[in-house]
């Protein structure tokens, strides 16, 4: 029994570990394509319907990107750019704009 809470653990762990994304990746991916519309932190959008990114939820910001790449969410400009996304790049952006400070609420 105690063998098998240990194996557990270390999944969990694993899981924990590969689903987190690099910040670092993201923020140069965002300077490449997110910046230019929700500002270089994602908290100066260009126009007033265009989101704050910083300080969202990093699962949020990862699901908001899939449902836009599969057609769940309606954005042509978002649509066109969460396609060329890898799940990875997904998680690298979530990463960078959750890690930055927002006055949307109090961080996490």
């Amino acid at each position: 029994m105690k063998r098998l809470l240990v194996v557990a653990a270390v999944l969990l762990l694993a899981g924990n570990v590969q689903a987190g994304g690099n910040a670092a990746s993201g923020k140069t991916k965002a300077a490449q394509v997110c910046a230019a519309c929700h500002g270089p932190e994602g908290n100066k959008p260009v126009a007033p319907e265009n989101p704050i990114l910083a300080g969202q939820h990093q699962d949020y910001l990862v699901k908001a990107l899939k449902d836009y790449k599969a057609g769940r969410r309606n954005n042509a400009i978002m649509k066109g750019f969460a396609a060329t996304l890898s799940h990875q790049d997904m998680e690298d952006l979530a990463a960078w704009f959750s890690s930055q400070q927002s006055n949307l609420h109090f961080q996490r």
